[in-house]
């Protein structure tokens, strides 16, 4: 029988960590981090495929890349249970949202070949997962957006795809390399429609879209229209399953902040 994977009792927790298959986080005496993959998703296109950190790391499709890049690999052990991942501890640094957005920016203009493990499609991935859980039930003020959600998938389709962290929070863009991001948890890193991770940058904040745009440079029509949609049916489907738990947060109370861009959503999905 094999043995169970366990941290050194010198280690000291980071996060229990908030994706699917980590199984937490450490910092060792060396100054080391340790995070503990455990096996999930299998698919590895999939938004929640369980392997995809370890290939990212292991890989180094983004040990050097602009705008955004990994802290450095110091190693990758599998075992009968899992995947130990080794990086270097990132120095958190101050970033401004717009200073964000011009590294996202200049991350999404790189010419990344995709990996056959990269995730392609993870709205649409969390969307089904909404479905199952019975849609924005507790929401029925945005039910036609809803209904119009293969309209919106559909649009972010025809956009242009390019590389994605997947997870663009400003705790996961947490160090700095000169002006490019030291970013963690690349867990749904993949190519996506362009807009993609910066519709999760205007959702962590308060900064007005237009100002994250003008930042974020590229095609602006098109960045702006992937920004719009992400961001719509992300906050929404946040805000639905926020309702349902013991301590909604304040999710609900953000879908006022961002009306324009759901009202924005709205004129996009139904000229489709």
């Amino acid at each position: 029988m094999p043995m169970t994977w366990q941290p050194s009792p010198w280690w000291r927790p980071l996060t229990t960590g908030t994706g699917q298959s980590t199984g937490g986080v450490w910092l060792t005496g060396d100054g080391e981090v340790v995070k503990r993959l455990i096996p999930g998703v299998a698919d590895p296109r999939h938004h929640a495929y369980w392997e995809r950190q370890a290939l990212v790391a292991s890989s180094g499709i983004v040990a050097a890349t602009c705008g955004l890049r990994s802290p450095a690999c110091l190693g990758v052990q599998r075992d009968s249970t899992g995947i130990t991942l080794r990086m270097a501890y990132v120095q958190p640094a101050v970033w401004s949202p717009v200073a964000l957005a011009a590294a996202l920016g200049r991350f999404a203009q790189l010419p990344l070949t995709e990996p056959a493990w990269g995730a392609r499609n993870v709205l649409r991935d969390r969307l089904t997962t909404v479905e199952r859980r019975g849609g924005w039930s507790a929401l029925p003020q945005y039910e036609s957006l809803w209904l119009r959600r293969h309209a919106a998938l559909a649009a972010l389709d025809a956009l242009p795809r390019v590389p994605t962290h997947g997870d663009a929070h400003p705790t996961n863009l947490l160090g700095r390399d000169g002006d490019d991001v030291l970013a963690i948890d690349w867990e749904q890193f993949g190519l996506g429609p362009t807009g993609f991770d910066l519709a999760y940058l205007l959702l962590a904040g308060d900064t007005p879209l237009d100002e994250l745009l003008a930042a974020h440079g590229g095609d602006v029509d098109a960045v702006r229209r992937g920004a719009v949609l992400v961001a719509a049916y992300t906050a929404v489907s946040r805000a639905a399953w926020a309702l349902t738990q013991p301590d909604p947060g304040d999710h609900a109370d953000r879908l006022v902040r961002l009306a324009d861009v759901l009202e924005e959503a709205a004129r996009i999905v139904s000229r489709k």
